[in-house]
């Protein structure tokens, strides 16, 4: 019974307890108003705002343990030194990681929602932690800019180490070109003509809508004045004409652009009455040299 009365008394188990039961408290309160937000908050601002209440619990339960031992954190300061160049040491990895995520919530490197390639990874973000970012990866053994299925958590300690590129941050387009072979002899105007026609038709009205986005990059940051306009060109090779046609795209379209400007192509080229013919790799013998087949028996007979 003593040592009931003796364990129930002390302090440090007066203080666990403490803790224990407010964390329980915050927990319960933080799953309450969780559920009362869900009911007011859209889908596409839930997954912030789940966010921000989580850390907020976090920051609550950390504030109730510095407040319960505030009397003995003057006591445990040297020890806490000591310990701390040996926690750092061991768990580097791990703080870079937190570091990391800090500079990727302060810093604007990327959100969730974004397509970026970090770590050699390419994906949309779905979820950012404090010490991994979740991707939902695009390509590898899938053509094009297309979901894969798998699921990647990359380390935040990999944006100090390796570049981070944004597809879709400050300037939610990229350009993209396709190149078109046309065979000698053709009218290459016309298939100019075409070409300018296509891609107008498939890429205009995104291109016209995208330049207000760019005036702002240029306006944000030190760059070229670029156009977003669509541009086609002509090249000569050794085999044909070659086109190449230049346009911008949404980042998240890229390849039903494609697919839809080949498919234009396609028709028009099928509708010019062969003034404009595609070309393709082709493989021309000019002259076959002559053996004489009697002369070389003549000659192999003097041999033996």
């Amino acid at each position: 019974m003593d040592m009931l009365n003796r364990i129930i008394t002390d302090p440090a188990i007066g203080r666990i307890f403490t803790i224990a039961i407010s964390c329980i408290l915050i927990f319960v309160l933080i799953n309450i108003i969780k559920k009362s937000l869900s009911k007011h908050i859209k889908a596409d601002n839930w997954y912030k705002t789940k966010k921000a209440v989580n850390i907020s619990g976090y920051i609550l339960a950390f504030l109730l343990i510095v407040t319960v031992y505030s009397d003995r954190l003057n006591g445990i300061t040297v020890a806490l030194g000591v310990a701390g160049a040996g926690i750092a040491f061991a768990l580097q990895e791990v703080i870079t990681s937190i570091a990391g995520w800090i500079a990727i919530m302060a810093g604007g490197f990327y959100r969730t929602g974004e397509r970026v390639q970090v770590g050699g990874i390419k994906g949309d973000v779905i979820d950012l932690g404090v010490l991994r970012t979740t991707v939902m990866e695009l390509g590898q053994w899938v053509d094009g800019d297309l979901y894969n299925g798998r699921i990647v958590r990359i380390a935040n300690s990999f944006v100090f180490k390796e570049p981070v590129f944004n597809y879709s941050s400050d300037f939610p387009f990229l350009w993209d070109e396709i190149k078109i072979p046309v065979k000698f002899g053709s009218d290459y105007n016309i298939a100019r003509e075409i070409l300018e026609k296509v891609t107008d038709n498939v890429t205009g009205d995104y291109a016209r809508q995208a330049q207000s986005q760019w005036d702002e990059m240029v306006r944000k940051f030190n760059i070229e004045d670029a156009a977003t306009s669509t541009m086609v060109t002509m090249n000569i090779t050794d085999n044909w004409i070659e086109f190449t046609l230049r346009y911008v795209v949404d980042y998240r379209r890229r390849r039903l652009t494609q697919n839809e400007l080949f498919t234009q192509i396609l028709n028009e080229v099928s509708n010019s009455k062969g003034l404009v013919q595609l070309a393709s790799a082709t493989l021309n013998i000019t002259e076959i040299p002559t053996i004489n087949v009697a002369n070389a028996k003549r000659v192999y007979a003097r041999q033996e």
